[in-house]
């Protein structure tokens, strides 16, 4: 209903890592630029730090194409969550290992080395990207660090790229945050970023510019102190919410209704994120609602 309601092509907030999906404010073409830079002038390290739901894994898929279009060879993994000893066979999974060296009766960091050492021959970058580093176990940040500090000759077409928090930055080894040549910080969207984000979304799937109204743009940058992923979020909601009600654009008080609905399920994210911003009559994200208040009355309303 509510792609057939404002006649999308596809949904304009899946929360998907496509290039296609992916907003270049000012801060993303900095980064972006900075970590060509690091290829370029032959760099060693580079660490992105930001918080939960900022764009860093977004951002490692789109510095991936960038990369290999300055003619390196990219392989991108996330760490977080990973067991101890899983690591490097992902890594080489990610590298275009032809058969014979795949097959090889080698140690899998062997076959790596073998790698790096042909790519620089060959004269060409191995990047590597690595989300999640604050998040990995200890065997692979040790092999991250043996990467980015390697001083034999194989490694000096090497360039290693980690994502963290801010939180989890400072758990990371001295000797990774002292060789990194580049710092980058991700920060929040403003509202001037929410509403451009809005309007490329909604565009990119054949829908009309403005189709959020300033105020309503405004809304939503607050209420999702904007975070990203819950600007994403909430625009969906709200998206559904202003269909349901038949309504030819999306205004703020429908955000702020979409964000009722939503306030409950952002408190008990994992990543500790909730909305902010609410007035001071308006319940908090911990807040009960009164008694047959609904709680989901905006799909109730559209699939009920």
């Amino acid at each position: 209903m509510v792609r057939e309601h404002w006649h999308f092509t596809a949904p304009p907030f899946d929360g998907s890592l496509e290039p296609a999906s992916f907003y270049a404010g000012l801060p993303q073409e900095e980064a972006l630029a900075r970590l060509e830079w690091l290829v370029d002038e032959r760099q060693r390290v580079g660490l992105v730090v930001a918080a939960e739901g900022c764009g860093k894994s977004h951002l490692c898929s789109m510095a991936a194409r960038r990369l290999a279009g300055l003619g390196a060879e990219v392989a991108v993994l996330s760490l977080g969550g990973l067991a101890a000893g899983d690591w490097l066979e992902m890594l080489l999974e990610r590298l275009p290992l032809d058969r014979v060296s795949r097959t090889e009766p080698l140690r899998p960091w062997q076959k790596l080395e073998n790698r790096l050492r042909e790519n620089r021959l060959m004269e060409r970058t191995t990047a590597f990207l690595f989300d999640d580093l604050d998040r990995a176990p200890p065997d692979a940040v040790e092999g991250v660090v043996r990467l980015a500090s390697g001083v034999e000759s194989l490694y000096a077409r090497t360039v290693v790229i980690a994502t963290a928090s801010p939180e989890g930055w400072t758990r990371l080894p001295a000797a990774l945050r002292q060789r990194a040549a580049v710092r980058i910080e991700l920060p929040a969207w403003d509202e001037g970023m929410v509403a451009g984000f809005l309007d490329r979304a909604i565009v990119r799937v054949g829908g009309a510019a403005g189709l959020f109204s300033a105020e309503a743009a405004a809304t939503l940058a607050r209420f999702s102190a904007g975070v990203p992923r819950l600007v994403g979020q909430l625009a969906q909601w709200s998206l559904a919410a202003a269909a349901g009600d038949g309504l030819s654009y999306v205004d703020a008080g429908t955000v702020e209704r979409a964000w009722r609905e939503l306030a409950p399920q952002w408190e008990d994210r994992s990543d500790g994120h909730s909305p902010v911003g609410q007035q001071d009559d308006s319940p908090g994200p911990g807040s009960q609602p009164e008694a047959g208040q609904p709680q989901v009355r905006v799909v109730r309303r559209l699939w009920g």
